[in-house]
């Protein structure tokens, strides 16, 4: 069901890479590195390395500001979201405090933020991880008006948010249940209607768990299969379309980029691997990308609504 090949865009040694936005405005592409707290920015047509900044705290997420970006960037850190300016200047303007964050005298405790989006009308959605990956202490919020108001609980690691191109639905997944979901969606109030089992990886005999995710033009979902070594594309009805191998075990989410949107990009980590597992997996780590027939979507920036 694959015949796209798969290679590293850039080698790197990221220990959760995660996020990748793209700007079309900016032809850039940013990500993180969750674990160390580093945000990156690269311009493929460029041949300097990535621009990087990093928090002195774990960042899970990233948006756009602004509908093309050019307003910085939201970052989801673990204590709460933030606004960056670009170019990096190391100022940040704090947005609201994460309510499942405790600070104490020399480090924080409690569930970090993991993976966000703004949806099309510029609302972020933005979910947490509970902090031993196993219990279902975590939910998943909105950024309104200066705080965060929770819209789902109950979840182990909230992972894989996107919506539909139709903007009919929305798409989340508790990665530790290895479902995907999808929810009935009103853009424009933001109200969720019942959410439904959408694919069961279990079902299709599929491995690893669906970690971030992305939807192209046609509607279709590509999910990466974190412990699964390959990303994978489902039809709007939840139809198993293609799985495409990856060079190491953890790809962790997709985003699509390029002039014309058709270069999957494509974040790995090594955080599972010891010492023999990053030498039989060199491309552990690094960006990935493969070229794609049909091209992504533009993605919205955080607009303040």
């Amino acid at each position: 069901m694959s015949d796209k090949l798969v290679e590293v865009a850039l080698e790197l040694e990221m220990s959760l890479g995660e996020s990748p936005v793209w700007s079309a405005a900016q032809q850039t592409l940013y990500w993180v590195d969750i674990n160390r707290g580093t945000i990156y920015a690269w311009r493929p047509a460029s041949e300097a390395a990535p621009e990087t900044m990093t928090l002195d705290e774990k960042v899970g997420c990233i948006a756009l500001c602004g509908e093309s970006g050019d307003a910085g960037l939201l970052a989801a850190a673990a204590s709460g979201l933030v606004r960056l300016r670009l170019p990096f200047d190391g100022q940040l303007e704090h947005l609201a405090a994460n309510p499942e964050w405790q600070k104490e005298q020399h480090e924080g405790q409690g569930n970090r933020f993991n993976d966000g989006r703004c949806d099309a009308v510029g609302r972020f959605w933005v979910g947490t991880i509970d902090a031993e990956e196993s219990q279902p202490s975590a939910a998943l919020y909105t950024l309104q008006d200066g705080a965060l108001v929770r819209r789902l609980s109950g979840i182990g690691i909230s992972n894989g948010l996107a919506f539909s191109p139709d903007r009919r639905w929305l798409y989340h997944t508790d990665s530790l249940t290895r479902r995907i979901l999808r929810y009935p969606y009103d853009v424009e109030s933001g109200g969720l209607g019942e959410g439904e089992t959408w694919v069961d990886l279990e079902a299709l005999g599929l491995p690893g768990v669906p970690d971030g995710a992305a939807v192209d033009s046609e509607g279709c979902y590509w999910s990466a299969l974190y412990d699964g070594g390959r990303v994978v594309r489902f039809s709007p009805e939840g139809e198993l379309l293609a799985e495409h191998e990856v060079p190491c075990p953890h790809p962790t989410m997709v985003a699509f980029g390029g002039r014309d949107l058709r270069t999957l990009y494509i974040t790995t980590a090594t955080q599972h691997l010891d010492d023999p597992g990053k030498a039989s997996w060199p491309a552990a780590g690094s960006l990935l990308s493969m070229a794609v027939a049909v091209p992504g979507l533009a993605e919205p920036g955080w607009t303040g609504r």
